[in-house]
């Protein structure tokens, strides 16, 4: 079984994770809605991609600092810093995934989880 959070509103932290890659010119941003997935990974995961290595690291670091400033959630953990074409931010109930272009093309992330609800969110 999965400990929650400390975040009650599970819904108004995926809109500021959004929110914070949206300001920082994410592409493609998709949440995937995994609660009736049958799956006890989490309950959503906000994916998003950048052209450039910097832009990675910059959409993760205003992913942390917004959540921060407006949910008072701090990231359970986070991954991929060292090479900076996967970066993953675990809220526990939220995972966020900031891919480099390439890297979220040979991963296919959306794919995997292909049954998820899928919600297309920001600019295409």
């Amino acid at each position: 079984m999965r400990i929650r959070h400390q975040s009650d509103n599970v819904e108004s932290l995926v809109a500021t994770v959004v929110e914070a890659m949206d300001s920082i010119k994410g592409k493609e941003i998709v949440t995937l809605d995994l609660r009736e997935t049958g799956t006890s990974v989490t309950d959503y995961f906000v994916i998003c991609h950048a052209n450039s290595k910097t832009q990675v690291d910059a959409i993760a670091d205003k992913v942390i600092d917004l959540v921060w400033e407006k949910e008072h959630v701090k990231p359970y953990h986070v991954e991929g810093r060292d090479n900076t074409e996967w970066i993953l931010i675990d809220f526990v109930d939220v995972v966020v995934h900031v891919f480099l272009q390439s890297a979220r093309s040979f991963y296919q992330l959306e794919e995997l989880w292909a049954d998820a609800e899928r919600i297309v969110n920001g600019e295409e």
